[in-house]
């Protein structure tokens, strides 16, 4: 009986000292773990009228996710359909008098040309996604007159995000582009995600004035640019992400 008891004593004197490790690996080990800190950003993309015209519907709205080959914006061009009419007819006739011979080639190039190009600004009138994004911004209002390189909306892309973070210089020998590394979402009670670095820059620069120190500030440092796929969207600009690299 007396040897059961000790046995079982033996057995307990380890948890203690195993919970004492665990605690030390928390508090001590584990904090000393250095994470850089970046600024989550995504691609966007600037839609702009080519044509001068009003917009007859704006059915894109700010927030709503786009296909490719969504309709974003109609414009109403009145004048640039009576030309695409006039250039069709214009074509069509002088079709018919270039297969009988009455009309030269060089005639018959340069009505073909007038006809596409109508068509071809007939086309601008329709501003459809060139992507899957989401519609970030719009900037104008159906009924409104714009004119070439008018800016109509911005759209972006949620699904691929990327950060920038700064090392110093004896960290660059280790680091590779293609190198997978893992981001914390403090958000998320610091969920993990995974990306991988896609740039290194060449160049070093001062520290950027985001970082909290003084003396961080004027260390110089090279940008190292860390991509994260987010696919459901969970990621998005001005949230900030924490990178540890191996």
């Amino acid at each position: 009986m007396n040897t059961k008891k000790s046995f079982n004593k033996k057995l307990l004197i380890p948890i203690p000292i195993i919970i004492i490790g665990v605690l030390i690996y928390i508090f001590f080990i584990r904090k000393t773990e250095f994470l850089y800190t970046g600024t989550i950003e995504a691609t966007k993309i600037d839609i702009s009228s080519r044509i001068s015209s009003v917009i007859s519907s704006f059915p894109g709205q700010e927030g709503h996710k786009v296909k490719k080959g969504d309709l974003l914006l109609q414009m109403a061009c009145e004048d640039l359909k009576l030309n695409f009419e006039i250039a069709t007819t214009d074509f069509n006739r002088a079709d018919r008098l270039f297969k009988i011979g009455s009309l030269s080639q060089e005639n018959f190039d340069h009505i073909r040309g007038k006809k596409d190009d109508s068509s071809l600004k007939l086309d601008w009138c329709s501003i459809v996604a060139p992507s899957n994004t989401s519609i970030l911004t719009t900037y104008r209002e159906e009924g409104e007159y714009v004119t070439p390189g008018t800016k109509l909306l911005t759209l972006i892309n949620l699904s691929e995000v990327w950060t920038y973070i700064y090392v110093p210089q004896p960290l660059l020998a280790k680091i590779s582009i293609g190198m997978k590394v893992i981001g914390f979402l403090p958000e998320l009670k610091m969920r993990p995600f995974e990306g991988h670095i896609s740039y290194i820059s060449d160049a070093a620069e001062f520290t950027p004035k985001n970082v909290q120190t003084r003396e961080e500030r004027t260390r110089l440092v090279f940008g190292v640019k860390v991509t994260f796929p987010s696919p459901d969207e969970l990621l998005k600009p001005g949230m900030s992400l924490e990178v540890k690299l191996e």
